[in-house]
Order: structure tokens, then C-alpha cells, then sequence
């Protein structure tokens, strides 16, 4: 009894000594109510094992043989763990004690009656243990009061008393005491572990909080591209991460690279790009996680993150996963937000430029002014309008900034017009070079690559075609497509309108019959040239006995004949000279910078072919006047006056001849 005393007064100056919570205020209420249950007992070697070690470790003094062990056994009969020497205290060693292998023992008896128990030699029934007294005691549960573990001993016969088995059941009171420390700080340890798993998530929280704030703060593609970069340096330093982006976006940034499907290392990048989901693979201590960025509209591009397997838990799998949603959204409403800008500079450059078309009505300026702003719209090297002509079956360079090609003529099956009048549709070529579906002259002059070209149409019909193109290849891009296909619609509409303005003005101020000018036309042409010119000259010319002509061979034939006259007289005077149909059968020519005696001669030209080349034949009289700045009365109805007076003369004196007012 002085052992055990002695023993006792040890242990409860070593549970002084412990550091471990051991008060009821040290843990919560409901840590200390929590307890072991009968389903827990299967699971509970290895909390039994851990304990005894506990026990162990704090069983200095206590007076027990060290030569006859001590076990620790669970409910189901096997050995936990054995104490004392020679010992294995790791090892968990098997010691069935049903009554078909042992019989009953004292380690039965106490777990199946619930009290410490002495069993002597002679009342073994297993040879093996006869020599042997064995004691056990059961270590009951807190509140349940259920038995959870036994601590066993096998003494030499006769040897065991009931100081032994209170010894033993001190050391199971000392055991449970381990037992349930143990125990509570598993629940502490989960209590700390979820404490920082739930302190990690919200810190996780209010930075994605902050950073989504942030990401929708902005309104431009690049801006929401870098804080995306941002945020996942700061929070994994050591993470590698890529974004790749659908062709028909490109940044500035160097980790935002074009997604790539034909390369077999990007399967996981298409994949997640393909199906909208994130996607991951390992490659030994690395995982690859792939993570579509999305937005409402659709999946614009892949986040691969590079990470090590061991330092990324399901809580950062999360806070990426939440954050490219996030960047999706903020991507998707800054790309429409550059989308409308853009809308809207095409819409104001449409309305501009459809107005600067529109306030022209001269074909020439029309296209000059369409050359330069298509230039300038698209950074082309190289711009050309062309007009078709139906009648003569080709395509006409109607305006260009390459000299040599104004006015070239190509036949309307040839080159990309070609193509163009048979789709109705236009083209977009990236390389000339590398993908050159038909040959084309323009191309091959201008030393171009890459081609824009729009058929110009009108009620479904190609009236026209414009191309613009550069020298280097890849210049042009889909949106630069799309935005001439629309700037075509307006610039077809505004040479049609300027062609039809042309043509209308053509059939005011020309003789329908005869192809000369008509008399008002004349007459303003002339006011003009006495403003800028020095002098000038004019030459009535009139056809003698019209009336006689119409009266012998009819209408039709005097009709023929003032056509006759007509090309005479086109063809005998300058390009710059203005020939007019006066009224009937007379015909004006003002020639402007023209002497009276370089008049004559061309008078006199005229008279004379129209004597010679005629038929049936006719003969015209000729009446010449001129002016110059120093008359006193320099006014269009002055010169005709005088043209009409020589005229008057040259009929009186006989007709088929010149005479000069």
C-alpha cells in the first residue's frame, strides 16, 4: 500500500506539472460533454494507441513489476498496445480471448461484466496461461458509461492480489484521463482547423469581394486583363499562369497568347474552351488546371494555371474558379464596351463620310474623296474605285492614288471584280502570296498582300467595285471587313446618285438629236471664259435651204443631215472648243484663246468638209465674231449679235461661204 500511495502522490504531482488544458473553463462546454459512442469503437485503435503512449510517458514511479506487462486491449479482443520491458508499445499484437481459444480470462470477464476482475492459475482453461494469474480492468466512457478499452496483466500464480488489481485500476482511471485528453484536443484540432479554414476563406472572400469591385470598375479590355494577372501573382507567387484568348482578340499583354488548337499541348486549353468547363491534368508534383473565361455571351478564353499539386487545396480551387468567373464577365462587359465605342466612331464615320459623299454631286469628287478616306479609315497602302461599264463588258479605274493605274480597263470576268460580280459578296485576303485564288493585275503592281474589296451595288445589281490593299500580309482584320461591307452600301448609293446626276445633266445641256451642247449651256460656258479669258471667238454656222432639204427628202433625211454637220464640226475643232446646237439647223462654236484669222481658217475647214462629206450633199454659211477685255461691251449677247450680222452677209452674198461681223 505504500507503493500505490507513493505512486499516487507521483501521478497527481505530475498532472500539476502537465501544461495541457485540464479545467473544465480551459474548453468549451460542449468539447467537454462529448464522448465516445458505441458505433465510434471500431475507429478508435488508433485514439487508444496514442493514449497509452500519453500514459506511458507520464507513468514515472508507478510501481509495477517491469517484467509482467501490461496490455491494452479493445472491445473486439485485440491487443492495442503492450507496456513494460522488452515490449513492443507500437505493436499491435492480436490476443483473442473468446472461451473456444483461451477461455474465459480476466480481460473477458471485465469487458463482459463491466468490473475489474482476478482470474487464478488453476481457473484458466487454456494450458498456455495455467501457470499464470491474470487481472484486468475496464476503462469505461465518460457519460455513457460503456466499456471502451481493458488494461490486462498476467502475474506469476498465487502472486496477484487486490493491491495489484487497485493499482491497475488507478492506472485505467489515469489511462481514461489520457484517453479523453486525447480526445478533446481532436476536437480542438478541428476546432483550430476549421477556425483557419473558415479565417482563410474570408480573407479569400473579401480579397475576391475586392477584386471583382475592381474588375468591374473597368471599362477597358486590357485594364481587366492585368488585374486578373495581378491578383494571382500576389496570391500564388509561385503559380505560372497563361491566358489564352480566341483569335479574334489580341493584347498587348506577353502572358495573353492566341488559343491554339492544333497543338497537342493545348488539348486541355481547347477542351475547357470547347465544353465551357474547367478542365485539369498532373504532371507528376505539377497540376494544370484549365479554366474557361466566360461570360454571358460566350466563352472568350482559357486561364491555365500551373500550380504544385501539394500547395493547392479545393479552397483555392474555388477562389480561381470564382474569380474567372468573375474576369469573364468583367472581359465580356469591357470588350462590348469597346465594341460600342467602336460602333458608335463607325456610325459617326459612316454618317460623316455618307454626307461628304452626299454633298457632292460630281462623279470625280465623289471618288477622290471616298480614295482619300478609305486610305486613311483603314491604313491602306493602296486604294481603287472602279465603275463598271455594262455595255462595254469591263471595269474602269475610276479613281486611285496609284497614278499609272487611272483609267485602266480590266474585263468584268477578270481578277477579284470577277469574283465579286459573280457572288455579290466581298473579300477578305490575308496573304496574296500564300493564297492567291486568282491572279490580279492590281495586286501585282502595287506589290500588295493583303486585300479588302466590296462589290458597290444598287437594287442587287454590281455597279462598281472598291479595293483597298497593303504590302504587308495580314493587315486587315475582320472587323475592317465587316466595316467596308458597310461603307460600300453607302459608297454605291453616292456613285449612283453622282452617275445619275451626271447622266441627268448630260441630257440638260445636250441636243438630244445631235450630241452637241444645248444653247443655255453655251451661253454660260461662254460668260465663264470672258470672266478668266482675254478673247475669244464665235462662229455661227448655218446650213443652207434646211428648208428645201426637209421639203425634198423629208424630215428624217434633214434630220440626218444636221447629225452629218454635227460630227463635221466635232471633229474639226478642239477638245477644249464648245460647239452648240443655236435653234434648227443652226450650229454655235465658241472657241476660247482663238484669233479672228485662226477662226477663219477653222471656219473655212469646217465649210468645206460639210460641202465634200455630206449626203445627200448640203453647203453652210459661217459668221465669225470676236472679243477681247478691251471692247467696251464685252457681254455673250454682244458676240452673237455681231456672229448673226456676219451671217446675214455671207447669206446675202450667195451662201457656202465665211464672212466676218
Amino acid at each position: 500500500m505504500a507503493l500505490q500511495d507513493d505512486w499516487q502522490g507521483s501521478f497527481r504531482q505530475n498532472q500539476a506539472n502537465d501544461q495541457s488544458p485540464r479545467t473544465p473553463n480551459e474548453l468549451p462546454l460542449w468539447v467537454q460533454r462529448q464522448d465516445l459512442a458505441e458505433a465510434d469503437m471500431p475507429y478508435t485503435h488508433s485514439l487508444l494507441h496514442g493514449s497509452f503512449i500519453d500514459w506511458q510517458e507520464q507513468t514515472e514511479g508507478f510501481p509495477w513489476t517491469p517484467d509482467y506487462p501490461i496490455l491494452l486491449l479493445h472491445p473486439d479482443g485485440t491487443t492495442v498496445a503492450v507496456a513494460g520491458t522488452g515490449a513492443d508499445d507500437k505493436a499491435i499484437v492480436p490476443w483473442h480471448w473468446g472461451e473456444e481459444t483461451l477461455g474465459p480470462t480476466a480481460a473477458s470477464i471485465a469487458l463482459g461484466t463491466c468490473r475489474p476482475t482476478l482470474v487464478r492459475a488453476d481457473e484458466h482453461v487454456s494450458p498456455s496461461i495455467r501457470s499464470f494469474d491474470s487481472i484486468a480492468v475496464p476503462v469505461f466512457t465518460r457519460t455513457s458509461g460503456i466499456p471502451c478499452a481493458a488494461l490486462a496483466c498476467l502475474l506469476p500464480a498465487g502472486t496477484a492480489q487486490a493491491g495489484e488489481l487497485k493499482l491497475l485500476q488507478a492506472a485505467a482511471l489515469h489511462f481514461r484521463s489520457c484517453l479523453y485528453r486525447r480526445f478533446e484536443l481532436l476536437f480542438v484540432k478541428d476546432l483550430l482547423q476549421a477556425s483557419h479554414l473558415t479565417a482563410r476563406e474570408e480573407r479569400r472572400r473579401d480579397l475576391l469581394f475586392d477584386v471583382l469591385r475592381r474588375l468591374n470598375d473597368h471599362i477597358d479590355v486590357e485594364n481587366v486583363l492585368a488585374e486578373v494577372f495581378n491578383i494571382l501573382e500576389q496570391v500564388y507567387p509561385m503559380c505560372r499562369t497563361d491566358l489564352f484568348l480566341s483569335q479574334d482578340y489580341s493584347s498587348s499583354n506577353e502572358k495573353v497568347k492566341p488559343l491554339a488548337f492544333h497543338q497537342q499541348e493545348m488539348d486541355i486549353c481547347w477542351k475547357a474552351f470547347m465544353e465551357g468547363e474547367m478542365r485539369e491534368e498532373y504532371e507528376g508534383t505539377r497540376r494544370r488546371i484549365a479554366l474557361p473565361l466566360t461570360g454571358k455571351q460566350g466563352v472568350y478564353g482559357v486561364l491555365l494555371l500551373d500550380v504544385s499539386a501539394k500547395d493547392f487545396d479545393d479552397v483555392d480551387l474555388r477562389f480561381v474558379t470564382m474569380l474567372t468567373g468573375g474576369a469573364g464577365t468583367a472581359f465580356e462587359k469591357a470588350k462590348l464596351h469597346e465594341q460600342a465605342n467602336t460602333l458608335i466612331g463607325e456610325l459617326r464615320l459612316i454618317n460623316e463620310l455618307t454626307h461628304r459623299l452626299n454633298s457632292s454631286l460630281r462623279l470625280s469628287d465623289t471618288m477622290q474623296f471616298a480614295t482619300a478616306e478609305l486610305l486613311h479609315i483603314f491604313k491602306a497602302d493602296y486604294c481603287f474605285i472602279l465603275q463598271l461599264d455594262p455595255l462595254n463588258g469591263h471595269f474602269i479605274v475610276m479613281s486611285t492614288n496609284a497614278p499609272e493605274m487611272t483609267n485602266e480597263k480590266f474585263d468584268k470576268d477578270y481578277g477579284f471584280c470577277g469574283v465579286m460580280l459573280t457572288t455579290k459578296e466581298p473579300i477578305i485576303l490575308s496573304d496574296y502570296h500564300s493564297a492567291t485564288p486568282v491572279s490580279s493585275h492590281l495586286m501585282d503592281v502595287t506589290q500588295s498582300r493583303s486585300l479588302l474589296a466590296s462589290p458597290l451595288l444598287l437594287n442587287g445589281e454590281m455597279i462598281g467595285a472598291v479595293m483597298v490593299t497593303h504590302k504587308l500580309p495580314n493587315h486587315f482584320s475582320y472587323d475592317n471587313y465587316k466595316l467596308l461591307q458597310v461603307l460600300s452600301a453607302h459608297l454605291g448609293l453616292a456613285v449612283s446618285n453622282s452617275s445619275l446626276h451626271a447622266e441627268v445633266r448630260r441630257m440638260v445641256i445636250t441636243d438630244n438629236l445631235t450630241g452637241l451642247f444645248a444653247r443655255h449651256y453655251l451661253n454660260e460656258r461662254i460668260q465663264r471664259k470672258q470672266q478668266k479669258d482675254g478673247y475669244g471667238s464665235l462662229i455661227l454656222v448655218d446650213i443652207d435651204h434646211f428648208k428645201k432639204v426637209n421639203d425634198t427628202f423629208g424630215h428624217q433625211i434633214g434630220d440626218a443631215i444636221l447629225i452629218q454637220v454635227s460630227t463635221i464640226i466635232r471633229s474639226a475643232i478642239r477638245d477644249t472648243d464648245i460647239a452648240a446646237r443655236w435653234g434648227g439647223e443652226e450650229l454655235a462654236i465658241y472657241l476660247p484663246k482663238l484669233s479672228l484669222e485662226q477662226t477663219m481658217r477653222v471656219a473655212e475647214r469646217i465649210r468645206k468638209r460639210v460641202e465634200e462629206e455630206t449626203s445627200p450633199k448640203v453647203t453652210v454659211s459661217c459668221g465669225l465674231s470676236e472679243w477681247t477685255a478691251a471692247d467696251d461691251k464685252v457681254s455673250v449677247e454682244s458676240l452673237f449679235y455681231r456672229a448673226d450680222m456676219a451671217l446675214y452677209d455671207a447669206k446675202h452674198k450667195g451662201r457656202n461661204t465665211v464672212a466676218v461681223g
